[in-house]
């Protein structure tokens, strides 16, 4: 009988376990859609080394449109353990760089919550639809423009258990609203776009309608605190601020415990 070359064999056993953390990684695609007759890109994240299904988040973008921004973030919630889809609300995956160009946009979606209501829910619809995707896990996030966005889809009791705005135009609900999902707002107390006046308006709003709602507001951040780019758009009211980005990343993932339970353990699918 020939003796075992151990060496040999344990050189074998790490280059398969080498090639199998290789080949598990975040990947990403591309989605077309459609809504009310207009083609619309998506951006889809997710990690390859997790079996079985897993909560699904959806990510709205700034008024600047589907950017690297958003895009990183969406890979940022897939390798945290959730499939992670970032709509798109303009068509055709518009993005610019001007705020002129940013506000008509944005502005346009805006004149019409039913239409804004629905183009959101347009986006939950194809996040919902993809393999790996627990169709009873679902949030939704987004960022200023976004953040308002997420907000609409919770007054409007889309089926997602919790949503989150980030530097985002606090809108309280209609009167007349139930809002069942819970909602968690991170925002700038230097944010010139959303003054103290209409953060209290808001949660006035949400205790008439007897919301789940938690306001963490980070002392000196501007409106746009989460985006490194924020300052580059010549617009002084955006800024970045790092620590009230890491700590709302951070509150983010307390959220989604909270709504979800701990996200599924990588090292558990393997």
């Amino acid at each position: 009988m020939q003796r075992m070359d151990w060496n040999v064999l344990l050189a074998a056993i790490l280059v398969v376990g080498f090639a199998a953390t290789a080949s598990a990684e975040v990947q990403t695609k591309e989605i077309q859609y459609t809504h009310d007759g207009q083609n619309l890109k998506g951006f889809l994240a997710w990690d390859d080394s997790i079996s079985g299904n897993r909560p699904g988040v959806l990510i709205v973008h700034e008024w600047w449109g589907l950017n690297d921004y958003v895009k990183g973030r969406t890979r940022q919630l897939a390798k945290e353990g959730y499939v992670a889809f970032a709509l798109d609300m303009y068509g055709e995956g518009k993005v610019t760089e001007h705020p002129v160009q940013a506000s008509e946009w944005s502005g346009t979606v805006r004149s019409n919550t039913q239409k804004w209501q629905s183009r959101a829910s347009a986006g939950l619809d194809v996040l919902r639809q993809q393999p790996g995707v627990d169709p009873e896990k679902l949030a939704a996030i987004g960022y200023c423009f976004g953040g308002s966005t997420v907000l609409h889809l919770a007054y409007a009791d889309a089926p997602v258990k919790g949503v989150a705005s980030f530097h985002g135009a606090l809108v309280p609900p209609p009167v007349d609203t139930k809002v069942n999902a819970k909602v968690a707002i991170f925002h700038g107390a230097a944010d010139s776009f959303v003054p103290p006046a209409t953060v209290e308006a808001f949660g006035y709003g949400m205790e008439q309608v007897k919301g789940h709602y938690t306001i963490t507001i980070y002392g000196g951040a501007r409106h746009g605190f989460t985006n490194p780019d924020a300052g580059s758009y010549g617009v002084d009211a955006l800024a970045y601020d790092a620590d009230a980005d890491a700590a709302s990343w951070q509150g983010l993932q307390l959220f989604f415990e909270q709504i979800f339970g701990s996200p599924k353990s990588k090292d558990a699918a393997r």
